[in-house]
Formats: structure tokens, sequence, C-alpha cells
């Protein structure tokens, strides 16, 4: 057998492997074990070990429009209060609004716009900072963070790995909403045909009882849930099942 010539990578491949893995958890957001926090935590670290950057957060808006750290890497009491400085002096608000992502390469350069991030950058001893929007077309839905202790920060070929890890981070976060929001309509949708074909049985149970008709059995029923502040689904259960005091609702 031939050996396969050395092309001078073989030092690439465990990071390339790396990268690919990391891809392949961001992206699988359908498995039933699924854990937001857990997965943009494995972002934010994975970011400090493919990047060589010393620290990397993630923060996102949540579905209320409300900004929040959502995974911070190493160093964390570092970065939470660092990331409550960006919120304070709108720096990160900047970033949302534009979708458009921001290099400050010497932090210290720049404190004019946001002096109260910029000073709190510098006494964590962090130089430089990189900001990525998570973005999908017009939604921008939170930032990957990269923070340098050097100058200049990562470079722009690791800056571009960084952007396409949030981009499939986006993804898959836009995704699994997706997939929540159709389980929850899918839940309410089997709660109300539920509800119905109980109710329809207790207005059967009225009629029955009181020789009316359903439309008039309905009638009392919804009044009586009225008048002593029940819920409809709930009484006709208890009429359904027998336990209701049927002379009282049909009074």
């Amino acid at each position: 057998m031939t050996d396969i010539p050395d092309d001078g990578n073989t030092a690439r491949r465990p990071r390339e492997r790396r990268i690919s893995r990391t891809f392949i958890r961001l992206a699988d957001t359908q498995v039933s074990a699924f854990d937001l926090a857990d997965s943009l935590n494995g972002l934010a670290e994975q970011c400090v070990e493919l990047l060589a950057v010393p620290a990397a957060g993630v923060l996102l808006l949540d579905p209320h429009g409300n900004l929040a750290a959502a995974a911070p890497s190493a160093q964390r009491e570092k970065l939470m209060a660092l990331f409550g400085k960006g919120a304070d002096s709108g720096f990160w608000a900047d970033i949302l609004q534009s979708g458009t992502a921001v290099h400050c390469t010497e932090l210290h350069s720049e404190p004019a716009r946001w002096p109260a991030f910029t000073t709190a950058a510098g006494k964590c001893g962090f130089t430089a900072l990189h900001a990525l929007p998570m973005r999908l077309r017009e939604r921008t839905i939170g930032v990957l963070i990269l923070l340098s202790s050097e100058p200049g920060g990562a470079d722009s070929d690791d800056l571009a790995l960084a952007q396409a890890l949030a981009d499939i981070a986006t993804i898959g976060i836009l995704q699994h909403r997706t997939i929540e929001t159709g389980d929850r309509l899918n839940q309410q949708l089997q709660t109300a045909l539920t509800s119905r074909v109980v109710i329809e049985q207790a207005k059967g149970v009225l009629s029955h009882h009181g020789s009316l008709s359903m439309d008039e059995a309905f009638r009392r029923l919804r009044r009586y849930t009225r008048s002593h502040n029940r819920l409809l689904t709930d009484l006709a259960g208890s009429v359904a099942d027998g336990t209701a005091d049927l002379d009282a609702i049909l009074a």
C-alpha cells in the first residue's frame, strides 16, 4: 500500500475536526435533549479554544426583546460585570440596532462613545473587542463577543470563522423557537378540542336532567360560571363526571 503523502497540514487536522463538530452541535437543535443554554455556552467556549482569544460570550435577545448575558465563557465574573456595563452604556443596543459587526482593536483609543464600557474593559485587562451580530436576514437576535488582551484582537480568518459560528447558531436558535412555538400551538389546539368535547358532554347531561334544549343547557352552564367565577371547562368537567350540583346550575 502506498503511503499518503504528508501535505504539511497534520497539525491543523485536530482543529479542523473540532470546528466540524462545533458546527454540527450548533446546527442540531431538533434532538429531544437540546438545551439552548448549553449550546450557547458551548459556542462561547469553542470560540475561546478555536480562536485563541482569552474570553468570549453571547448576549441574546429573549422573545420579549430583553437583552441578557446568555453564555459567558471563562472569567465569568469579569464578563458578567462587563456585559452589564455594555448594556448600561448602550454599547450592545447600538450593535443590535445596526446589525453590523463592531471591531475595536484598541479600546483605550475609543473612549468617547462608550466611556463606561471602555473603562470597565480596560480594568478587566481587555484591550480589543469584536462584537459580531447574530443575525438572519433583517432579524438580529443577539451578539457574539470576542475579547482580547492584546491590541488588534483576532485576525480576519478567525473573525470569518467566528461569524460563521454565530450564523449557524442563529439559525439553530430561530429554528428551536419555531419548533417550541409550534408545540405550544399544538398543545393549545389539543386543549381547546378536549375542552369542546367536555362542554358538549356537560350540555347533554344538563339537557337530559332539566328537559332542556342543548342551547338552553349551554346558556345556563355559562351563566352559572359567570355568576360563580368558575372556568367553563372546569365546571363542564364536574358536570360530565357527576360531581356538580345540576339543580343549582339549572336554577
